[in-house]
């Protein structure tokens, strides 16, 4: 039997493995987390066990999906198997039993390390037992800490997908144990913002189409007077504060592409409970406005009862485009005097919207981030279905796991302070029209680059399967959070210098070194130092 002890950064198929590079000792911080991969190989077909008496560890499989529009035409070269469609390993699924091993081929086994604070510093040895034969791995924890996570970050959870997927009613006791456990998992993996559906947030949705609805605000509307409740939204806030949610970004409060209409409001009224604005709403009408501005000051009076104003951020509309300026300009000006005191986030790549005022905090598109450094007060970045061009990273499954962790140190780099990505458990096709099988159809039908739309996958029973990306995500974040606290030990500019030492140039969005032992490598040197 053949084993190799790779990076996490590696991608094993049966056949070859990607980024190949083997290590034998790893490093990490009292409170991190840090993994690495086997890839197992045998002569012939055989059943094995793979097994560890560290009870740190965690050691999954992991399984193949297909991978159809792996990406964009405009695609660069820095892809894995030349971005062909075929099967890519994703999912890991914590091991129980036997795994079985196919003659000849590479079989791909991940393995987590969780010190959380419980080992004493220096250094430790991993072993793991795999069929007859045995693997070591020294793990050296340094003595340092993580304190909380400095980084805003979200991926936009979708809980309608999940009462599809599963089959249950909205906010039944069903419902709400699955969004728990998939928002445990999200916390657990350095997303600390949640989107919260005030009312059925109103993303990638066909025109004059709808999601299933899940506003978490009742609605009772007699005459032009609306009463508002929260409970919903009282009990989902409750939820978050359990699973460790620091911040709440409320849904948009205009549609994506444009701000021209109002997203899916459902009431109470005298002819039942129906839909009172949506497609049909001008959103700057009368009609709408007025909404609005009875909703406003009772919301605000929830939210400061709760002690949740340091914590709230308010969505206008998705990703409008210049086209778009003059209609988003009325949404921003309303909600400008709405929310006065509240920040005001969209992911956008226009500068002017944020020159002329229509956008206090930009969420700027990591393709066009150098045009907001330095003029902005805080940078956010977001990617999605794009940039698969110029080496700009993203978390595509046919690209390297390095371009999905440099993230990390790329964040630091610009200093930035929040990450967005739309999509954390997105199960449908674009603009919403069906739902999708995320283990067999991983590109939203077709329409957007597997990967793009979810990191995580539905278990049986509720729960969820992580896959290896969220897993290297996650580690770009501690690589961020380790470089915040070198650079509380020796100030931003020494710690920059250590991050570009030896390269060419300083590491941007669009150039840094595509190795892994460079990587892996400097993040042993960011260590070393905070142990110093």
């Amino acid at each position: 039997m053949e084993i190799k002890i790779l990076s996490s950064l590696a991608k094993i198929f049966p056949d070859e493995i990607c980024n190949e590079y083997e290590i034998d000792t790893l490093s990490c911080l009292k409170n991190e987390r840090v993994s690495f991969q086997l890839a197992v190989k045998s002569d012939s077909d055989m059943s094995i066990n793979v097994h560890s008496d560290c009870e740190q560890l965690k050691i999954y499989k992991i399984q193949y999906v297909p991978a159809g529009l792996t990406a964009e035409k405009d695609r660069d070269d820095y892809f894995i198997r030349n971005a062909k469609s075929g099967d890519y390993p994703d999912i890991l699924i914590p091991i129980d039993s036997e795994i079985q091993l196919i003659g000849n081929e590479w079989t791909p086994v991940w393995c987590e390390f969780v010190p959380d604070g419980k080992l004493n510093v220096g250094e430790h040895e991993i072993t793991v037992s795999v069929g007859d034969e045995v693997v070591k791995v020294k793990a050296k924890i340094i003595d340092a800490s993580f304190s909380d996570q400095s980084l805003i970050c979200t991926h936009w959870f979708h809980t309608d997908c999940l009462a599809t997927y599963y089959n249950v009613e909205v906010f039944s006791d069903e419902y709400w144990r699955i969004v728990e456990n998939f928002m445990r998992t999200a916390v657990s993996h350095g997303i600390n913002m949640i989107l919260t559906p005030l009312f059925t947030p109103p993303l990638d949705t066909q025109f004059g189409g709808e999601r299933p609805t899940v506003q978490l605000v009742d609605v009772k509307k007699e005459g032009d007077r609306y009463t508002f409740v929260f409970d919903k939204l009282k009990k989902w806030i409750d939820l978050a504060d359990k699973c460790g949610i620091k911040y709440f970004e409320m849904s948009h409060l205009y549609t994506q592409w444009g701000a021209r209409h109002a997203p899916k409001i459902m009431a109470q009224t005298s002819r039942g409970y129906k839909r009172i604005f949506g497609w049909g709403t001008n959103s700057h009408g009368k009609r709408y406005s007025d909404f609005l501005r009875q909703l406003a000051p009772k919301l605000i009076r929830f939210i400061d009862e709760n002690g949740l104003r340091n914590r709230c951020m308010f969505h206008i509309s998705d990703e409008p485009q210049k086209r778009h300026y003059r209609s988003y300009k009325k949404s921003a000006e309303i909600m400008k005097d709405l929310f006065a005191d509240f920040k005001k986030i969209d992911a956008l790549s226009e500068f002017s919207f944020y020159e002329h005022g229509l956008t206090e905090y930009p969420i700027t598109n990591i393709m066009h981030i150098e045009d907001f450094v330095g003029k902005v007060p805080e940078l956010w970045t977001y990617y999605c279905c794009n940039p698969c061009n110029k080496n700009l990273p993203n978390r595509f499954i046919a690209m390297p796991s390095l371009r999905n962790r440099i993230l990390g140190f790329i964040m630091y780099a610009y200093d930035v302070k929040g990450f967005l990505h739309w999509g954390y458990n997105f199960y449908y096709t674009r603009y919403s029209k069906r739902k999708v099988d995320p283990f067999t159809e991983t590109d939203a039908g077709g329409e957007f680059p597997s990967g793009d739309s979810y990191v995580v996958y539905p278990s049986p029973d509720g729960s969820t399967y992580v896959s290896l990306r969220l897993k290297v995500f996650y580690d770009a974040i501690q690589d961020f959070e380790a470089l915040k606290l070198l650079e509380k030990k020796i100030g931003r500019e020494k710690t920059l210098e250590i991050l570009n030492k030896d390269l060419e140039k300083p590491i941007t969005a669009r150039d840094y070194p595509h190795s892994e032992k460079w990587l892996i490598e400097k993040r042993n040197e960011i260590n070393r130092t905070l142990a110093m």
